[in-house]
């Protein structure tokens, strides 16, 4: 049976629930399940629908203040078992309960696949393949599998942070799952003109593969996913980000340079880097306390033996305009002083067999559920009481994934329900914890770094980093692809570990080279951030207990300072902390759009040109703002390389001010203190000094 109630669009056949309906601008929410009812409890990473109908900035304040527009008005039009529903630029067909979607000229974008020799098909088929399946679950949830019919030509770009290297995502396999430097975003936008958010926090994967395209949830009650159709990847941004939600305005001193490393041991250590920043009068935005502050995991406050005075530490940070941010992890200690409390009343993630120890790194500890409301209040009260009274506005909110000793997502439970079941939620819940509290507290502009994310983190102030990564051009060159498809899957604000995490010799001439062009990327990032356990020359740093224990594990790393890497070094790298200084009135203007409407300050070519058929195809280069375009160097020993200039523009090389024209490709110059950046046309930025 086939009926419409409201903006929704409802088929019920043979114990299956389907739902289509309009959800935000040019969009459709399609929900399904094999269970007694739909769950409307649960919107997940969107928005309410009237909200999501709203402008991106308009459905960012309406969702603060539980309002929006109207919902957006669709049509529908039922003949018996055929029906359609359009909503602006996007048309659902739904035959025999087969779904197809397309354009607002008629062309067809998407459509399930289905095999079988049911009457009313396309075609017969004896293979009996269905295009959605719930397998079920001893228990009551489903095995959902949702199959696309697949474009041999078409490419897919967004989905988050895989270290795989690959921009364009077809012919991959992707694992919706969280890892140490791994982010499972699934929202994407095609060149076939749509976006498709896989609204499901439940572990599984997608394969886009040759012949079909298959979404695959472990364990679920229902299928729930968003598509939106639009004339250009920025249109199809944008409707994403009013249905999901902004970043805050980036706050001014964020724009400028961070300073970090594995890890400043104590109170007098870290102060007297910053101390040296203003000494040599190099710009310094942020510092780092990095992990180990604290007594013990679970103690969320700074060990008084090593960081004795904060309230002092944090006021001289202060006037020299640089502000603290202080590492948080999720991990609870078996043996800290919150661990009992937080036990007795759920607060920690659950083991369903076998000892309860979701990580053993530094001790056996649980994770804390962030996914309980208690839980979320419990962790704040006590990072309010130790750091923010004390003026500490940033956290660097690590091991969001979170980070399981062993990733058997079968064997934890949350608040919300199994791990395989609403898993991927867990960082999107983390970063709320936070920014609840901030935001009750008064704050505004609110943002934390984080190491993971879903969709939907933004609108919690996320800014995420890529993990635990190489400290190779190998890797480089892997994070690059990452970050343009972390601001494509609408996490807008994204940064890496400049150098690299693991490794690094401040000593070895090819580190410093591979450092060197690190930098000059990290420069034109959303956030230019200075990071790394680097090669130590000293035994490390023994931490004594409260209970007289002690270890010599807790390393420190050599040192990350822009002048540990020789005098060549410094002159580079200094010169590119002074170009980010002059650029922050630029940055600070794309801050402000991806705030208001959701646009990435750091995308592909072809967002900006979505016409030119090669901007499609490049995947070296990027354009940081409509207005520059940055070729980065990322193989050891290059000193020139190849750039595709856009067309539908002219540009100039910054460095020399030669002037080309579009849809050309040029061979420039790359000198180790140089990186090839192009102005669009008439633009003047003050990159020269």
């Amino acid at each position: 049976m086939v009926r419409k109630e409201g903006n929704r669009l409802i088929r019920e056949f043979d114990g299956e629930k389907l739902w289509i309906e309009s959800w935000g601008k040019n969009a459709l929410r399609v929900r399904a399940t094999g269970l007694a009812a739909i769950d409307e409890s649960r919107d997940w990473a969107l928005l309410p629908a009237a909200t999501a109908a709203a402008t991106p900035a308009g459905a960012a304040a309406a969702a603060g203040a539980g309002a929006g527009a109207a919902a957006a008005e669709c049509k529908i039009e039922i003949a018996g078992e055929r029906a359609t529903i359009a909503n602006g630029g996007i048309t659902a067909s739904l035959r025999n309960g087969r779904l197809s979607f397309f354009n607002k000229a008629g062309e067809p974008l998407l459509k399930e696949r289905w095999l079988n020799r049911d009457e009313g098909n396309e075609f017969y088929s004896a293979i009996n393949l269905g295009g959605r399946e719930f397998r079920p679950i001893l228990g009551g949830n489903h095995r959902l599998t949702v199959r696309f019919a697949a474009a041999p030509d078409e490419k897919i770009f967004g989905m988050g942070q895989y270290q795989d290297g690959n921009l364009d995502l077809k012919g991959c396999v992707l694992e919706l799952a969280h890892k140490n430097s791994q982010a499972s975003v699934p929202f994407l936008i095609s060149n076939k003109g749509y976006g498709l958010l896989w609204n499901n926090p439940a572990i599984g994967r997608v394969s886009f593969a040759k012949n079909v395209t298959e979404w695959t949830a472990e364990s679920t009650p229902q299928l729930d996913y968003w598509i939106v159709a639009g004339d250009a990847p920025a249109e199809i941004e944008e409707s994403y980000a009013a249905a999901t939600g902004t970043v805050p305005m980036m706050p001014d001193y964020a724009m400028g340079f961070w300073q970090c490393k594995l890890r400043y041991k104590t109170q007098d250590e870290l102060l007297s880097v910053a101390r040296e920043y203003k000494k040599r009068d190099l710009p310094l935005s942020v510092i780092v306390s990095d992990f180990f502050h604290w007594p013990m995991q679970g103690e969320w406050k700074f060990d008084p033996k090593y960081w004795p005075d904060p309230d002092a530490m944090v006021s001289e940070l202060k006037s020299m305009g640089v502000e603290l941010m202080v590492s948080v992890w999720p991990t609870v200690d078996k043996r800290s002083e919150n661990f009992k409390e937080m036990l007795e009343h759920g607060y920690l993630v659950r083991a369903e067999r076998g000892v309860r120890t979701t990580m053993d790194f530094m001790g056996n500890t649980v994770f804390f559920d962030p996914t309980h409301p208690g839980a979320r209040d419990f962790v704040w009260k006590a990072a309010k009481r130790n750091y923010y009274d004390k003026g500490i506005k940033i956290f660097w909110l690590d091991e969001a994934e979170p980070e399981y000793s062993v990733y058997d997502y079968d064997n934890y439970r949350y608040h919300l329900g199994t791990d395989l079941e609403v898993g991927n939620i867990y960082p999107v819940m983390y970063a709320k914890t936070f920014y609840d509290g901030m935001e009750k507290a008064g704050q505004k502009n609110i943002l934390n770094l984080l190491r993971c994310a879903w969709a939907g983190s933004q609108r919690y102030g996320a800014l995420v980093w890529s993990g635990d990564i190489d400290a190779t051009f190998e890797s480089l060159r892997t994070q690059f692809a990452a970050g343009l498809n972390m601001a494509i899957a609408g996490i807008p604000w994204w940064t890496t570990d400049i150098g690299g995490f693991g490794g690094g010799d401040p000593d070895d001439p090819a580190y410093r080279e591979c450092l060197i062009r690190w930098f000059q990327y990290g420069a034109f990032c959303p956030v230019f951030r200075l990071h790394g356990f680097r090669v130590a020359k000293d035994p490390g740093f023994k931490l004594i207990h409260d209970d007289g224990s002690d270890s010599d594990a807790v390393f420190s790393g050599g040192p990350n300072e822009v002048w540990s890497y020789g005098e060549e070094a410094y002159g580079i790298l200094s010169r590119y902390l002074f170009l980010r200084e002059r650029l922050k009135p630029y940055i600070a203007r794309l801050m402000r759009e991806a705030h208001e409407r959701g646009t990435p300050p750091m995308r592909p070519l072809f967002y900006d040109f979505p016409k030119d058929g090669t901007a499609w195809e490049i995947e070296d280069e990027y354009m940081f703002g409509s207005d520059l375009l940055v070729a980065p160097v990322m193989r050891a020993g290059e000193r020139e390389r190849r750039v595709y200039l856009p067309e539908g523009a002219r540009w100039t090389e910054v460095w020399t001010g030669t002037s080309y024209g579009g849809g050309t490709t040029t061979t420039v110059a790359a000198p180790l203190d140089r990186i090839p950046l192009f102005a669009k046309d008439d633009a003047v930025l003050p990159i020269l000094e």
